[in-house]
């Protein structure tokens, strides 16, 4: 899967190009390698070779690919590229013309000590005129208040340190402009709900071994968990049994069982080892019917789940499967068409299935004693089983049938041939070996009234093979 995308004012582009605004406001800020890790990508993504997997990428730049994804994460801060995806990790390149844009003519006398108490926090490197420009565009396009403008810093200077750049807090700060967070009141009620959660994340964190600290995003996805229903240790229950390693992971396992109400940690711990059981169930049930199924995901949830759901159980859906093997249904759509029949038939339960499936097993063979006395040696077909079913229903025991194909032997259509002698001997009123005229044969048919006419023509369309 490609991992480099594109906005669409890039892609319009005919040739390799560079903004001037990377050039006069990037270029200088921006380290060496991740330079030439942003060339590259314009470079392939504007020449239509966007099918890069990100291994060919680090490749090709000489750099390991762990160490590619975060450049990639530090031109995510620079709003030069966003990062889609981490599993499978997608990328889609930006426009130059970030959040900001070109700044405008701004007043900073109007904020006489501002900078010298940013500078105060962030002590570990120089706050450039540049970055100190944009916090004035905050303060005076988007009406960030002072006061909340320098605890978001300070939150920041405290998660990553002094030396925190300047492209994450100006990232932190778009996120809470976007939610409408510009009033002290407002950013210190959410630091404040994040720092109350800290506890909880921090326990989270160690469940799914991820190694940084959490930050503002982590509390707001756990206060979305919160909302749904789910307490601590459902969530943790969560993490562990479906071993997340990271908050995105964890975020559509926890999803997911909202979606399906399981909010205790006994019902998250049993729909996880139902549903692991499915995805055993799946293999086991692909492997029977000789089908390839290189991601299980799709068939569990289109199938697997859906008979369990009848009430199948998984040791009876695995004898399914051998049985529809050995009936030609080959596929899952087939077996699934077999076992709908189960279904509206009742048979759900295990012993139900089980006797079932050795009756239709000892049909088949008898079936194949019929080929065999035909001269026949081609597979079963749906076909066979509704004779025989018809044969059944017109009052024939397993001798009278046995008896018609071994007078049809020889014929262009055997099969055919005992259709039409049973057909023959119904009609007769012959119903045993003894009462067989010696002189019998397919060749001959019996008068039928319009009654008999009426009833064949019935009989040859409920015959009609439905597959």
């Amino acid at each position: 899967m490609a991992f480099i995308s594109a906005a669409d004012e890039l892609t319009k582009r005919s040739t390799t190009c560079i903004e001037n605004k990377f050039i006069t406001k990037y270029l200088a800020e921006l380290e060496p390698v991740a330079v030439k890790v942003y060339l590259y990508a314009l470079y392939l993504c504007q020449s239509g070779q966007c099918g890069y997997a990100v291994e060919d990428f680090a490749k090709k730049l000489n750099i390991e690919e762990e160490k590619l994804k975060e450049y990639f994460e530090y031109l995510d801060e620079m709003e030069l590229v966003k990062i889609v995806s981490k599993f499978p990790f997608e990328i889609k390149l930006l426009d130059c013309e970030n959040f900001y844009g070109k700044p405008k003519k701004l007043h900073p006398e109007k904020y006489d000590g501002l900078y010298e108490e940013l500078q105060a926090i962030l002590s570990g490197r120089m706050i450039s005129q540049n970055e100190f420009r944009e916090y004035l565009i905050l303060l005076e396009e988007y009406n960030v208040e002072r006061n909340a403008l320098i605890m978001i810093v300070n939150y920041c200077a405290t998660l990553k340190g002094d030396k925190i750049s300047g492209q994450y807090i100006k990232k932190v700060a778009k996120n809470f402009c976007a939610d409408g967070d510009i009033t002290a009141i407002k950013v210190e009620k959410r630091l404040s709900s994040y720092t109350a959660n800290t506890t909880i994340l921090n326990k989270i964190f160690v469940t799914c071994s991820i190694k940084r600290q959490p930050e503002v995003e982590d509390g707001e996805i756990l206060n979305k968990w919160l909302g749904y229903g789910f307490g601590e240790d459902a969530i943790i229950c969560a993490a562990k049994g479906f071993k997340a390693k990271s908050i995105e992971k964890l975020d559509i396992v926890i999803d997911e069982l909202n979606k399906n109400s399981k909010f205790d940690v006994k019902e998250i711990e049993n729909y996880r080892k139902e549903k692991s059981s499915l995805y055993e169930t799946a293999l086991s049930v692909a492997k029977a019917l000789g089908v390839y199924m290189p991601d299980p995901t799709p068939y569990v949830e289109n199938y697997l789940s859906v008979w369990s759901g009848y009430g199948l159980s998984n040791s009876s859906l695995k004898s399914i499967a051998d049985y529809c093997f050995l009936s030609g249904r080959i596929s899952f759509d087939l077996m699934n068409d077999f076992v709908s029949h189960l279904y509206r038939g009742a048979f759900i339960d295990d012993d139900s299935v089980r006797n079932l499936l050795v009756q239709l097993a000892e049909d088949d063979k008898f079936i194949k004693s019929v080929h065999s006395q035909c001269g026949l040696t081609r597979k079963l077909i749906p076909y066979d089983r509704q004779a025989l079913s018809r044969w059944r229903d017109w009052g024939f025991n397993e001798s009278m049938i046995l008896k018609a194909a071994e007078l049809s032997a020889g014929k262009n259509n055997p099969m055919a041939a005992v259709n039409y002698l049973l057909s023959t001997w119904k009609n007769s009123g012959i119903y045993t070996v003894e009462q067989i005229p010696s002189s019998t044969a397919p060749s001959k048919q019996p008068k039928r009234s319009v009654t008999d006419e009426w009833a064949a023509t019935i009989e040859k369309l409920n015959s009609t093979d439905k597959h």
